[in-house]
């Protein structure tokens, strides 16, 4: 199925039986975190202790 086609279903399904007010809320928590994090890291950026440095792989070596 058609991505855009599958979107405009679920809104329509959305729309026949709207979640509720729990869900929402839950949902826009949820949204506004996600935002919240993608500002913080674009525009002010992460503190030296917060970030994972990725060490090296190790080699695996045949027995």
């Amino acid at each position: 199925m058609d991505p855009v086609l599958r979107i405009l279903v679920q809104a329509a399904q959305w729309l026949r039986h709207p979640p509720s007010r729990t869900r929402l809320r839950i949902m826009v928590v949820v949204i506004a975190g996600a935002i919240a994090l993608v500002a913080i890291e674009r525009f002010v950026g992460w503190p030296d202790w917060a970030r994972v440095d990725r060490g090296a792989r190790p080699v695996m070596t045949r027995p």
